[in-house]
């Protein structure tokens, strides 16, 4: 039976895997792939404020139990799938949606997987290289787009992914959100597991589990042909630190306004320039 549910919504690229991984190894942890639950429950949430049998209703019994529909559908859905009293369900968006999600679930617990910036644009590069074989829609030589590295980073940073899930961390702090929220380095992460996993499991509240950081295995299950050549969601045995690429498949200038145009997150995370 489950008993709590805790969310991560993290940055693309920033190891979010990984921790899922990791956290799975915890026998009483059913700790998810990207996640569909919040779908489900804004498809609900669009039918409840549209739906004219809902609006014809005394609008206050007609809150809490939409409220209380939502809460008793997420357990319902886990509770069909696993029998692990506590779940990490991922999804990118749980951290902007706090307010609705604290009206189902009050006070959330929110982990959010941060990584430099420079490195998240980077393997995004990387894995579009990697791939020379398939067509790729952000690259079009008629109309002279994403045709170089600059490009592709401004294509990026200007929607989902990447763009998306950086915007919507500036209205998380620029709201004050993010003190309800606990922020990861993925380079602390691979640096201090052990210090790492202890501050996640203080902050879930939870006694901590002894993790073998040498042999993860990957118990998440993704199709990533869904997400195209950008749904790399396989993950390493062993966890290690691993070497920036930024300046070698970006360039330094490219790096240099990474930068400059993101200070405020450098800053807050305190990444060196």
């Amino acid at each position: 039976m489950v008993e709590k549910i805790f969310y991560q919504s993290s940055l693309p690229r920033a190891g979010s895997t990984m921790l899922q991984n990791i956290m799975a190894q915890n026998p009483n942890i059913y700790a998810t792939p990207t996640s569909g639950v919040l779908e489900l429950i804004f498809a609900a949430r669009s039918n409840y404020t549209n739906s004219p049998e809902f609006k014809a209703q005394d609008s206050e019994p007609m809150k809490y139990g939409f409220l209380n529909f939502c809460r008793e559908g997420m357990f319902g859905f886990y509770n069909a799938i696993t029998d692990k009293p506590y779940v990490i369900d991922k999804s990118r968006g749980w951290s902007i949606h706090y307010d609705f999600l604290n009206l189902i679930h009050p006070e959330p617990k929110i982990i959010c997987m941060v990584r430099d910036l420079r490195d998240v644009f980077a393997s995004m590069e990387k894995n579009y290289r990697a791939h020379p074989e398939k067509h790729n829609e952000i690259l079009d030589w008629s109309k002279m787009q994403g045709t170089t590295v600059p490009k592709r980073i401004d294509i990026w940073s200007s929607g989902p992914p990447v763009g998306m899930a950086i915007e919507r961390l500036t209205e998380i702090f620029r709201t004050g959100l993010n003190s309800k929220m606990l922020f990861v380095k993925f380079e602390d992460l691979c640096l201090y597991p052990e210090m790492t996993m202890r501050k996640i499991y203080d902050y879930l509240e939870l006694p901590f589990f002894e993790h073998d950081f040498d042999n993860i295995e990957q118990v998440t299950k993704e199709d990533d042909e869904v997400y195209g050549m950008f749904g790399d969601h396989k993950i390493r045995k062993k966890l290690e630190p691993v070497r920036s690429r930024a300046k070698e498949l970006l360039g330094r200038d490219v790096t240099n306004w990474i930068y400059e145009n993101y200070k405020w997150f450098f800053e807050q995370f305190k990444y060196s320039k």
